[in-house]
């Protein structure tokens, strides 16, 4: 690699990263720690970068001292593992001070751990971002030595989608100030999600169905050496429709060989792993389960509401639920387990014994029997502190056999300082 293209970039991205607009998000990182951002690819983790980035600038560091490099770059394609102390080697020829390393997309380069954990053990100030979970893998843990806080950065929440959206959610009274703009900004982000180029985009379908090809083949296909593509789109397409029932290895394996390719149960748990390694989808286990069920037998979630719908027809309940699951996974990280024994209820929050139903309208006297009774017959077996129902508008307070029980629409939920 040539040493004047990398101190060309080295000077370029110092000005490009201050140029950069973006949302403020809720990501608190501390002063003297290494991080590490995961995700789903185009969830906003280099803006998160950016967006640091402007927080030590305004906080008094200098535009010189931010090492920024974007290893998808078509200019530095031929980087290797050699190359990357030369990115360092140059920015010490270039200026005088410590810098402050900012790798976007890392692993793009073989062995990039090592360096990263130089870094660090010389007492450098590192941020990585990684669409491939596969750079969390026990062995890179291990190399990077517990020298780096991992956070998984998810797509924006309904309220950063409306700030966004140039709505003041900041104002007490923007319920009432924006009804109808609210109600148009959710329906958009119910069905096609909270990635954050999303917002901008007219033909929003098409975006995400080219975002998707793209994780499909180049993070999935490409990286994992796959070679059943039709098999893994059967399996994507069957999570898809199967998204509010728990759902065993074997299941999944006979219902993808039901559809003419014959999958082993080993193949199918190899394919979840690819899923979840590449941020698409998220599994929440059930909280009463044996260990070896836990393990085989899950619900399974969309990471984006928008790339769940492409494979949706009838969308409705399950975009309400895979939004909750979202949310709460953004909250509560693994502490979201649903419960199954008997009765099932759609998720049960550990921390802080929160019971959830998700149910589209209450209105059926069916529907309405048979969510009452999960919650009911669940808080005589486990703790719970608070019973909740989320639906798509209906709201109340139900009281019922000594509990009180709060129906809420999801875009009250969803709305920050709930």
């Amino acid at each position: 690699m040539n040493k004047d293209t990398i101190k060309v970039l080295i000077a370029e991205y110092q000005q490009r990263v201050l140029d950069v607009s973006f949302v403020d998000r809720p990501y608190v990182m501390e002063e003297n720690l290494n991080y590490v951002f995961v995700g789903l690819r185009r969830v906003g983790k280099s803006y998160l970068m950016f967006q640091h980035i402007h927080h030590l600038i305004n906080a008094g560091h200098v535009r010189e001292e931010i090492l920024y490099f974007n290893f998808e770059d078509d200019r530095i394609a031929s980087l290797q593992t050699e190359d990357l102390d030369l990115i360092k080697v140059c920015y010490e020829e270039m200026f005088d001070h410590k810098p402050i390393f900012f790798l976007d997309e890392i692993q793009i380069v073989p062995q990039w751990e090592r360096f990263a954990r130089r870094l660090a053990d010389q007492g450098y100030r590192v941020y990585i971002t990684g669409s491939n979970a596969k750079m969390l893998s026990s062995e890179i843990a291990t190399t990077l030595g517990g020298r780096f806080v991992i956070r998984q950065v998810y797509p924006f929440s309904f309220g950063e989608y409306l700030t966004l959206s140039h709505i003041n959610i900041s104002d007490p009274n923007a319920v009432y100030r924006y009804p109808t703009e609210i109600s148009k900004s959710f329906e958009s982000y119910f069905r096609y999600g909270g990635l954050p180029e999303v917002v901008q985009i007219a033909d929003k379908r098409t975006w995400l169905s080219s975002l998707y090809q793209r994780i499909f083949f180049g993070d999935l296909i490409t990286h994992y050496q796959i070679r059943n593509d039709y098999a893994l789109r059967v399996l994507i397409r069957k999570l898809a429709e199967n998204i509010k029932q728990p759902t065993s290895f074997n299941r999944l394996a006979n219902i993808v060989s039901a559809s003419g390719k014959k999958i082993s149960t080993d193949t199918v748990i190899d394919y979840l792993g690819y899923l979840k390694e590449t941020w698409m989808v998220l599994q929440v286990e059930n909280i009463c389960a044996k260990l070896a069920e836990k393990e085989s037998n899950k619900k399974y979630y969309f990471s984006d509401n928008g790339i769940l719908n492409l494979f949706l027809i009838d969308p409705f309940t399950s975009l309400l639920e895979n939004l909750v699951a979202i949310r709460l996974r953004q909250l509560y990280g693994e502490n979201v387990y649903f419960y199954q024994k008997g009765v099932e209820v759609d998720f049960y929050v550990i921390d802080i014994q929160l019971a959830i139903q998700v149910s589209y309208s209450l209105l059926d006297p069916d529907t309405y029997k048979r969510e009452m009774n999960g919650l009911i017959k669940m808080a005589a077996h486990i703790e719970v502190n608070e019973m909740m129902i989320i639906t798509k508008d209906e709201e109340k307070i139900i009281a019922i056999d000594g509990y009180s029980i709060q129906v809420i629409p999801i875009w009250k939920w969803l709305l920050p300082g709930r």
